[in-house]
């Protein structure tokens, strides 16, 4: 998929790029799946930010999205590949033979009139779903759950994808693309593929005010900041922080592990991600 280019009409345009779309062949959402979204601007049920710098950003959207893929022996058809404005990766409407429809994340090569199914008995095939149980070893994947039912968790992401490295006993060996290994039950499930849309990472925003419209504010330097809004704001003249870098609530930022320590999930990690 190509990157278009913008003719540099103005400073902001100049190192603008856009997606190419041509995998989008459908343009207008399905109704009966969209989810209209109340702004929060970072904060909670209290009223206190918790998420910082969000807010404004354009109206959205929310595409329901079938991570679970639980609608097992029934195939259905792609009506469409489509633009979600929430997420980095495009999502396919699948219309199945009793008449429902549901959105799943698309894979790479997933085209209008495809048939898909999920389930132990479908086939070894782009964008099909099955239990790692029964996905061949070296098998490309997305979508992986983490607990049999919960719905996919891990390799959600546009151009991401994890390989199925090996299965022994009940856990299946899960390599992922920032190359931590782990283990994963074979009974949870897994997409067939890589998550389409692989050239999103490349895109330049080309001025500040594309990602206002994504609802992300400007970043404030701590060094720039009050002392009662930051450790490391303050001091006569420009300082540099007269400390270790911090968050605003002391903890170490830069290279310190904060990582508490949790049994179950550390004893299913193999290896650690590469640095």
């Amino acid at each position: 998929m190509p990157i278009r280019k913008l003719n540099p009409t103005s400073p902001g345009v100049r190192s603008k790029t856009i997606s190419g779309f041509d995998e989008i062949t459908k343009s207008t959402p399905e109704k009966s799946l969209l989810v209209s979204l109340s702004r929060q601007g970072g904060r909670n049920n209290n009223g206190r930010i918790t998420a910082k710098r969000r807010g404004g950003g354009h109206r959205l959207l929310y595409r329901c999205i079938d991570y679970r893929r639980d609608k097992d022996g029934i195939e259905a058809r792609v009506g469409g590949i489509e633009y979600d404005p929430i997420r980095s990766a495009y999502i396919a409407l699948l219309v199945y033979k009793d008449g429902e429809k549901r959105y799943i994340l698309a894979p790479s090569g997933l085209t209008d009139g495809d048939v898909v199914m999920s389930g132990k008995d479908a086939e070894i095939r782009n964008g099909n779903c099955l239990p790692l149980a029964n996905i061949p070893e070296g098998t490309m994947v997305h979508n992986i759950e983490l607990r049999p039912g919960k719905g996919g968790q891990m390799v959600r992401t546009a151009g991401n994808s994890a390989q199925l490295m090996a299965k022994e006993g009940s856990l299946a060996t899960i390599k992922l693309s920032s190359g931590e290994v782990r283990l994963v039950q074979k009974e949870c499930r897994a997409t067939i593929g890589v998550v389409g849309n692989s050239d999103h990472e490349n895109i330049s925003l080309g001025k500040a005010g594309r990602k206002r419209w994504m609802g992300i504010l400007p970043r404030v330097r701590a060094v720039a900041m009050n002392p009662v809004d930051h450790p490391m704001g303050g001091g006569e003249g420009k300082t540099s922080g007269g400390r270790h870098p911090c968050s605003p609530w002391g903890f170490p930022a830069k290279g310190a592990k904060t990582r508490k320590k949790k049994k179950l999930s550390n004893r299913l990690i193999l290896s650690r991600k590469k640095k």
